[in-house]
């Protein structure tokens, strides 16, 4: 029996927040590695060998679990894992034209809406969960954070002016580019919400076999590897295309392969900070409780925007920026900040 907490459910899902939120720093420091190569070795850890060593050190008898879970339920979460797969690699290559802040803004926005109403609403439930003590300010929240995510996209409109502004400071900006991929990755990662609602009777078997809190691991076996199916295949294509795979062996401007070993390095750092993300959800999602559980993703993705903007601080992306636009982004971290705390009301025992 798993005793709701909500206190420490809030906080697993910060820690699986903040890591998610840091997980392309390291991104920033690899170097002469293709785009793809990257990718392919990132995703490797992220969606293949994290969720294979998760599952296998805290699902007790997971070969059992598997044989008594539903074949079907297993077929689906690795067909939404894919889809969910190409909304990531989106994700990633919008950073390149928009940065951190507004990618997450506008994607993980849009993901925390689709991600946490459809699921009730596909499974009829959502009036009576409207009708609940606390619902009000869990809807206010939800409300909240997208106010919040639509003053940092108004931030990063005004960003890219003062770019324009800026000569020589503007690089690969563009915002047209990125806000299309990120409202691809919006609305693709919302399915990875809806995968784990699909995976819920693995998890369900695997309580009954004693993983208790860790029951959650189990989903990852489907939903990660369906992603690191597409992530895999688009790699593979990019590297044939620019005959970059032999990058994975050897680096013709670092012959004595010090800067391939620090790439790798590098590149599996960021692969085991996105897992920490999945790793830390679960935990998150069952401290909640039955009751509204179904805020989870809202309170998680709320909680990565908030987090991805203190990062652009951080990283000095607001740099050149005019006074106004750092006010905006300011408000709509605060903004943020409000959210997850009616949230946390609304979710109140």
């Amino acid at each position: 029996m798993i005793v709701p907490n909500l206190q420490l459910g809030i906080g697993f899902h910060a820690a699986g927040a903040f890591l998610s939120a840091n997980c392309y720093a390291p991104q920033k420091y690899i170097r002469s590695w293709s785009w793809e190569i990257f990718w392919m070795v990132q995703a490797a850890w992220c969606w293949l060998l994290w969720p294979i060593i998760g599952a296998a050190f805290t699902i007790p008898n997971l070969a059992l679990v598997l044989s008594e879970s539903p074949p079907d339920r297993m077929l689906y979460a690795f067909l939404m894992g894919i889809a969910y797969g190409v909304g990531g690699t989106a994700f990633n290559i919008s950073i390149r034209y928009i940065g951190f802040a507004l990618t997450y803004s506008i994607a993980v926005g849009l993901s925390s809406v689709i991600g946490t109403i459809v699921p009730p609403l596909v499974r009829g439930q959502l009036a009576s969960i409207l009708v609940r003590p606390g619902s009000g300010w869990v809807l206010g929240g939800v409300a909240a954070g997208a106010v919040g995510i639509a003053i940092c996209g108004a931030a990063g409109r005004m960003k890219e002016r003062d770019l324009d502004a800026a000569a020589g400071t503007r690089g690969e900006f563009s915002l047209f580019k990125g806000l299309m991929l990120s409202l691809v990755a919006g609305v693709l990662s919302a399915v990875y919400g809806l995968a784990l609602e699909v995976a819920a009777p693995i998890a369900d078997v695997a309580e009954l076999h004693g993983a208790g809190v860790w029951k959650g691991n189990v989903s990852y076996l489907f939903v990660n590897t369906g992603a690191f199916l597409t992530a895999l295949a688009y790699s593979l294509y990019l590297a044939r295309r620019n005959r970059s795979l032999g990058e994975l062996r050897s680096l013709a401007e670092a012959p004595d392969n010090r800067r391939l070993r620090r790439n790798y390095l590098l590149a599996t750092l960021t692969g085991t900070l996105w897992y920490g993300q999945f790793f830390f959800y679960n935990l998150g999602h069952v401290r909640l409780g039955e009751r509204f559980a179904f805020t989870s993703w809202a309170i998680h993705m709320i909680l990565l925007v908030l987090f991805s903007n203190l990062l652009a601080v951080a990283f000095k992306e607001w740099k050149g920026c005019a006074g106004r636009t750092r006010l905006l982004v300011i408000a709509g971290i605060v903004v943020l900040c409000g959210a997850v705390l009616m949230l946390t009301y609304g979710n109140r025992p």
